[in-house]
């Protein structure tokens, strides 16, 4: 302890009073370039020589639209920063892809994108908050020192965490909004099979109608029908969606197909039946909203309505009591 102190003194009597946050903004800048001098020298991929050289040789046209796509997106050119900007294992890589598919960000580069752009944000407000505080001492402002570090910390915390809340906030509102159009989805798929569609028709069916009121939902049945048409077993494309959207409901219709086509069951029975469920779950949800509702209108109503209603019933009565006892004592 008496080594920090002194340390401090030394950055306090060298640098000024702000000597110890601009010694911590100078290592942040430090570690910084040292990263990425690092990144920039980081040697090619064996794989990825390969895979170019092997390209050449089945000599692919560089303005066809594959190479296009390979060379012009933003998220190709933080490719050689995969191995920092991406989690090595294979577990937490896997985790992190299927939070942002359920977020609706469905590209590969997803996860090294949101990183690059966390890390920027991070890096970027924590320059801003070194600068403003160094600005707060030049213009002769009476800054304590736990004011220069909220002021250092705080815009690197929101630069850091914002990503994340941005993405969990979609994640929540994308889900809760194919909670909403699910049982009415699933109304519409049942009419479809019924009238003599089949299952992959009426999937696409259903996501051509509801599109203008749940685009998220309608987004997932046109990728389980597009994935069916191209070939993809059926079984896995439906286990697949479940994953994506991360809904029990979901989870439970995915479920219910898959059985019916094991045991060969009617698809329009099961879809019935389920469909059903689904409109009596929401029912339940709709009533258990409307039952909590008044246990927190409580709070607002002994804030907001019982104070004033004391005061003009108590307060005529006090005021007189106080005179009253101000003329006994005069």
């Amino acid at each position: 302890m008496n080594v920090m102190e002194s340390f401090n003194a030394i950055l306090v009597g060298a640098l000024g009073p702000l000597g110890p946050v601009i010694a911590v903004g100078a290592l942040g800048v430090l570690l910084v370039v040292i990263v990425g001098i690092k990144m920039i020298n980081t040697p090619p991929d064996p794989m990825n020589k390969l895979a170019e050289q092997a390209k050449g040789r089945r000599g692919q046209d560089p303005a066809s639209p594959a190479a296009l796509r390979q060379t012009n997106t933003a998220a190709a050119k933080l490719k050689r920063y995969s191995n920092f900007l991406e989690p090595q294992d294979a577990a937490e890589m896997s985790s992190a892809r299927l939070k942002m598919m359920q977020a609706g960000y469905r590209s590969k580069d997803a996860v090294r994108t949101f990183h690059a752009i966390q890390f920027g944000l991070g890096m970027g407000l924590l320059l801003f908050g070194v600068i403003l505080a160094l600005l707060q001492n030049v213009t002769g402002q009476d800054v304590t020192p736990l004011s220069m570090a909220l002021t250092v910390l705080v815009p690197a915390g929101i630069g850091y965490y914002g990503p994340k809340y941005w993405v969990e906030r979609r994640r929540q509102s994308r889900q809760q909004e194919i909670v909403e159009g699910f049982a009415d989805s699933l109304d519409m798929m049942l009419v479809c099979v019924e009238a003599g569609q089949s299952l992959d028709q009426s999937i696409l069916r259903v996501a051509t109608e509801i599109r203008a009121g749940y685009p998220a939902l309608a987004e997932e049945f046109e990728i389980v029908g597009q994935e069916v048409k191209a070939g993809k077993d059926r079984i896995s494309v439906l286990k697949d969606m479940g994953e994506r959207c991360g809904v029990q409901d979901v989870s439970s219709f995915v479920t219910v197909l898959v059985q019916s086509a094991t045991f060969g069951t009617s698809i329009g029975e099961a879809l019935r039946v389920y469909a059903s469920e689904i409109r009596d779950k929401r029912v339940m949800r709709a009533e258990e909203k409307a039952n909590v509702l008044p246990t927190k209108l409580t709070l607002g109503t002994m804030m907001f309505t019982v104070p004033p209603l004391m005061i003009i019933l108590i307060g005529p009565s006090v005021h007189g009591i106080v005179q009253v006892l101000g003329m006994g004592g005069n």
